[in-house]
């Protein structure tokens, strides 16, 4: 996480992916949606602004915030997030003894277990437990290319930014408020084309994970193997799903091999959560987020195949939208991480 900024205006959540950028803004008082808007990128473009010299990312964030915004900004302070998957996110238990070198044994980590050098990374790290002998430290890490072509885009668009932080921690900041998320819980995130898995204790992320697959993954599945239309396909998806019914079992056959895919990992990130970084906390819960939530009988699965109860997330719940006009309920998954970076209270940023 790199803080950048800091001034006491509310703030905004503007979530970048390679799929679309959200933007929410919440009067975190009362609750309020006080404005909120999207607009679908197209990920080649969204990869050439990234790693080249393209404007497409921040020629979208411009059009966005000048055709796309349902009610009016609070100020042009924002909090931004970076793809999970774009990012580095561990936890190590380390001796006491250490504690006053601890920069140096951070970039130790680094080396050890980020495939880049440390030199190309923005890092973050703080102690988040201790005991008489051991600390046990969070560490985060994210390219330095990824994070300033982000700030640099969205400064040209005339905002402000705050921080920049990885996705799963803005959906894990919500969940914590409004879904119990201070237990220990996994957290299944499945995107249009990722989907990022996290184990969360306490409200802070242990450890991720994630795989290439995601809600557009699962239409483009169906489409092929029920030989549909990618509308129909997608309307198949989130209308019948994994819902018991004459087409479960042909839907599920379709999609079986990309869910088992996210099973296999979730299991990966569940092991090595009991394994290395804590064998007394029981995980307590499974929440499935993200647009590719949207299908029924996605929690049920996750429960028969994890042995774990699990289920959708709801936040929007506790989300007051006032005068505004709601997002359709297909549509309201997309601004799970927007909504997580807009509940940060603006003196939270120097904590």
């Amino acid at each position: 996480m790199t803080k950048l900024f800091y001034n006491d205006k509310p703030i905004i959540g503007l979530d970048i992916s390679h799929t679309g950028i959200k933007l929410m803004a919440i009067d975190t008082q009362k609750w309020l949606v006080l404005s909120y808007g999207s607009l679908d990128l197209e990920p080649v473009k969204v990869k050439e602004s990234l790693e080249g010299n393209s404007t497409y990312l921040a020629d979208s964030i411009k059009f966005l915030l000048k055709e796309k915004i349902v009610g009016s900004l609070p100020s042009n302070n924002v909090t931004i997030s970076i793809p999970t998957a774009r990012s580095y996110t561990r936890t190590f238990t380390l001796p006491t003894s250490v504690e006053k070198s601890l920069t140096d044994a951070v970039e130790l980590e680094v080396e050890q277990y980020i495939p880049i050098p440390a030199s190309t990374l923005y890092i973050d790290y703080q102690v988040i437990e201790r005991s008489k002998k051991e600390i046990i430290v969070l560490m985060s890490a994210i390219a330095r290319t990824i994070v300033d072509k982000c700030v640099a885009a969205a400064e040209s668009a005339g905002l402000v930014v705050s921080l920049v932080e990885p996705s799963m921690n803005s959906v894990a900041r919500l969940l914590k408020r409004t879904e119990n998320g201070q237990l220990p819980s996994v957290i299944v995130d499945i995107g249009p084309a990722n989907t990022d898995i996290a184990i969360v204790d306490g409200g802070i992320i242990r450890i991720t994970g994630g795989v290439a697959i995601g809600g557009n993954t699962f239409t483009l599945d169906i489409a092929k193997k029920l030989g549909v239309t990618l509308e129909n396909a997608h309307q198949l998806k989130v209308l019948n799903g994994l819902n018991a019914g004459p087409r479960q079992e042909k839907i599920k056959g379709s999609i079986d091999l990309s869910l088992r895919q996210i099973i296999v990992e979730t299991r990966k990130v569940i092991r090595y959560y009991n394994e290395r970084i804590s064998d007394d906390h029981k995980l307590e819960q499974l929440l499935v987020v993200g647009s590719g939530s949207d299908m029924p009988g996605i929690g049920e699965y996750f429960t028969n195949e994890l042995v774990m109860p699990a289920r959708v997330a709801s936040p929007w719940q506790k989300l007051d939208f006032g005068k505004l006009p709601e997002p359709v309920r297909q549509f309201r998954s997309r601004y799970i991480t927007a909504a997580g970076l807009a509940i940060i209270e603006p003196g939270d940023l120097w904590e």
